[in-house]
């Protein structure tokens, strides 16, 4: 709980600071600088700034203001104070604020002002709330929020919290970590890229499903550590990486309806929403106290469905605290790591928004639809400006990298050529952003998502993968493997992989490598079960799922053989469920949900199901049946592909399949001819649950938010900790300190390097050997190491030391892959039985 002051502020405008602020205003805009340039300074004035002498500098940039349209008198700054205490663990409470206004000084399509009285947010303080309001034509009170937050701790539709963001930059545990390294001649210090990444969603990947969960499981690692005490074999997995990837921690959009009062969560009493007064027509506004109700940010969602606003703050829905530190104090906790500093990557979506966009920025941030929602318009001086200026203020957290998604989408019309163009001056700004922490400078490393020519047909093929790092040569992208729609739970598939594999040996220093991340083991719940699956993984679907992505064999030759920068998905190396699960969308959640039918057939055993302790959700609807649910899910995928998503036909449909004309003659008669009619009525059996039979729209929606939050619970890695198997957990950590030990893995197979396959009907081998390139100045031998591993099929009596002319005295066998046993005396060698995910690492003596 944080205890709020009775003291009431009063809140005025510092008049010669406001002049200060606004003469350097003018002065930016008349010097000559181009309009970007001025656009940059003018940007990292945005928002508001708390200073070391009590003030408080705000910024609004509003182009829908800058014509004189508007009365001055009805555009004005709403600050809101609490009074009373919070429960920052309350899913709901009321709370008393003392509500004052003011009005800023307008230049031009910006709004300045430097303001006393505003209470600054800390640790231990929620601070003052604020945002822009104003009268529109149609005398509405619309309000304009502070798109270069700190703090949004009641998410993108609620004022925004000062923050006193310096004092928490001062006292971070790992403030001198940042001064680590060598500057470059512009004085700022080149960050070292990892050899290794974890992927990590924040909201399953601890029991709490927050950074301040993420934070306790990795101090009581590192207390373990330190006291040289045994891990469990879950806590192995978040271990052995030199970098954590979060998965993006944007606020994101929210759940809306029609009638919604109040701002999402953060809720106005009805008679305190002001209005026009139709005589003076102006906004009666007066200083006063009133009650605001507080709901603890409850999205659920896999991070990049964002509206863009506010990508400066972090989710509230991920702070167990809804206080900045808690990001802070997760980073130094992993910079402070006893075994060494684990670095921290920022995954920044910046290349498209979603629709919720259009309410919440103005009309110059967006081009205008595309497939995600809307398309940035990054050709804007300003609005690329604020778009850097997000990136700046939250690498400033603390990140030592970015990982940019969908680079592809960073494209404009350019007139010249008259084609449509990548945006590569803008990818390569954003690639240079500095982080400014304390007194150091640094530069951090990037890393791309980018599939040009995606979404063309046949862009897998076509891609190259290497656009980027052919004019940005310090970047990483996402390499063939890790981006492309990997679906190895099928037969052949690594054999079917082999050229772009080749790639990866040849060409792959640069990439991120691997099998599985949150994209592909998605696509591995989309396979149509009837397609040739490999049932060496598995005897259910679930178990080949399980072991396609997190498979011995594939994590051989990936960390003990090729190049490039291997990431790994915690929900692989945990074999946890994971899909696109969200509780944010009301309009579309019955279609997202449908999409996700494959997911029941992949990721859940019945025994899951039947646990007394999860799926309440969908249990209390009446959904208590696994099978039962997967048919329903079949027949209204059918559904609403039938009528392109008519929420009303879907009903209607389901009421006709389902409901009293069930039985009749006519609708058994249209399962022959129509396929949902087929999928739903094959639930029409005796016992069939009461729920199928009253589906309406209303109830339909109400569905697919029980769905979506009961299988996003159930995502949630640490479900699974007692089914680990700790000799595989431990196989995978030693393959990561193995790389580690012999960081020259990453660079290209060289001409003397070998790297071949045994592939038939039967099976696919990899096999190869590969010798640690050599310095002049170094002096002995060099290093060499050799690799084999069953990729699918049949098992073979594999002759390696034949296969690469090995004298096997001279080797000794570095890592074995569970199930493989071999003793000191290498001449068992000799003949190898291996079967489908065995492998093995031999290394020269």
């Amino acid at each position: 709980m944080i205890v709020q002051t009775k003291a009431k502020p009063k809140i005025s405008l510092a008049e010669d600071a406001t002049k200060e602020l606004l003469t350097w205003a003018e002065q930016v805009h008349l010097s000559e600088e181009t309009i970007f340039g001025k656009a940059q300074i003018l940007a990292a004035k945005l928002g508001a700034h708390y200073r070391s002498d009590g003030l408080t500098e705000i910024g609004f940039w509003t182009p829908e203001l800058a014509a004189d349209m508007f009365q001055p008198k009805n555009i004005y700054l709403e600050v809101l104070t609490p009074l009373d205490p919070i429960d920052l663990t309350a899913s709901r409470q009321k709370v008393k604020f003392h509500r004052e206004h003011l009005q800023l000084e307008k230049q031009g399509e910006y709004f300045w002002g430097v303001v006393s009285g505003m209470r600054p947010g800390t640790k231990d303080q929620m601070g003052s709330f604020y945002w822009l309001c104003y009268l529109d034509f149609d005398n509405e009170v619309r309000t304009i929020g502070d798109f270069l937050a700190y703090s949004l701790p009641y998410g993108v539709y609620a004022p925004a919290e000062l923050y006193d963001i310096d004092t928490l930059q001062q006292n971070r545990a790992d403030l001198n970590y940042f001064g680590q390294g060598e500057t470059n001649e512009a004085g700022i210090i080149p960050v070292n890229r990892p050899h290794n990444i974890l992927q990590l969603h924040v909201s399953t990947s601890s029991p709490e499903g927050s950074l301040a969960g993420l934070n306790r499981i990795y101090r009581r690692i590192a207390d373990k550590l330190t006291a040289n005490q045994p891990l469990t074999p879950a806590e192995q997995n978040y271990v052995g990486y030199e970098a954590v990837q979060l998965l993006p921690i944007e606020p994101t959009v929210e759940y809306r309806v029609e009638n919604d009062l109040g701002q999402g969560f953060f809720l106005f009493e009805e008679d305190d929403l002001y209005e026009m007064d139709p005589e003076t027509e102006e906004v009666e506004y007066e200083t006063e106290d009133i009650k605001i109700t507080l709901k603890k940010p409850d999205t659920q969602n896999w991070g990049y469905d964002i509206p863009i606003f506010g990508s400066s703050a972090t989710n509230p829905a991920i702070l167990e605290t809804l206080r900045p530190d808690e990001l802070v104090e997760f980073i130094a906790t992993l910079h402070n790591f006893p075994t060494g500093p684990i670095q921290v990557i920022f995954d920044i979506v910046y290349g498209h928004a979603d629709n919720q966009a259009l309410d919440l920025l103005n009309g110059r941030f967006l081009k205008g639809p595309n497939m995600y929602g809307q398309d940035l318009n990054h050709q804007n001086p300003t609005v690329r400006a604020i778009l850097l200026e997000m990136q700046r203020r939250k690498s400033n957290l603390g990140a030592d990298g970015i990982r940019v998604d969908g680079a592809q989408d960073f494209k404009f019309f350019n007139p010249f050529s008259g084609e449509v163009e990548y945006d590569d001056a803008y990818l390569r700004d954003m690639a240079v952003v500095p982080q400014e922490i304390g007194t150091y400078q640094r530069q951090l490393f990037a890393i791309f998502e980018d599939g040009r020519p995606w979404p063309a047909q046949g862009w897998e093929e076509i891609s190259t993968y290497r656009d980027i790092v052919e004019f940005l040569p310090e970047a990483f992208q996402w390499g063939p493997l890790i981006f492309a729609h990997n679906t190895p739970g099928l037969k052949k598939f690594w054999d079917n992989k082999w050229r772009r594999i080749c790639e990866v040996m040849q060409l792959g220093a640069n990439w991120i490598t691997g099998c599985g991340n949150h994209d592909t083991l998605r696509r591995g719940t989309q396979v149509q079960p009837d397609l040739p699956i490999n049932w060496n993984l598995g005897s259910t679907l679930p178990e080949v799922l399980n072991n396609a992505y997190d498979n011995p064999a594939v994590t051989t030759f990936v960390y003990g053989f090729s190049p490039g920068l291997p990431m790994d998905f915690i929900n692989c190396t945990m074999q946890a469920p994971w899909g696109f699960f969200r509780n944010t969308d009301d309009r579309y959640g019955v279609k997202v949900v449908a999409e996700e039918a494959g997911f029941l057939d992949w990721q859940l055993e019945p025994e899951l199901y039947s646990h007394t302790d999860i799926f309440l959700r969908l249990k209390q609807l009446g959904f208590g049946k696994l099978d039962e649910l997967r048919q329903f899910m079949q027949g209204l995928y059918h559904a609403i592909e039938e009528t392109n998503y008519d929420l009303g036909e879907v009903a209607d449909l389901c009421q006709r399949y389902l409901g009293a004309e069930s039985d009749s003659e006519q609708v058994k008669r249209e399962a022959s001819q129509r396929r949902s009619a087929a999928q739903l009525q094959k639930l029409n059996v005796p016992n069939k649950s009461q729920v199928l039979t009253e589906l309406d729209v209303g109830k339909l929606k109400v569905f697919a938010k029980a769905f979506m939050e009961d299988m996003h619970e159930a995502c949630n890695v640490w479900h699974q900790e007692a089914h680990l198997k700790p000799e595989l957990t431990a196989f995978n950590l030693a393959l990561r300190r193995f790389r580690q030990a012999n960081p020259w893995l990453r660079e290209n197979l060289s001409e003397s390097d070998r790297f071949n396959r045994v592939s038939d009907e039967e099976r696919t081998i990899f096999y190869g050997l590969r010798t640690q390139p050599m310095e002049e100045s170094q002096q002995g031998e060099p290093k060499q190491i050799a690799m084999i591993a069953h990729l699918g099929g049949e098992p073979i009596n594999a002759t390696i030391a034949d296969w690469l002319q090995l004298d096997l005295s001279e080797w000794r066998v570095a890592i074995a892959s569970p199930g493989i046993e071999v003793g000191d005396n290498l001449a068992d060698l000799q003949v190898l039985e291996l079967k489908d995910t065995q492998a093995l690492i031999l290394e020269r003596v």
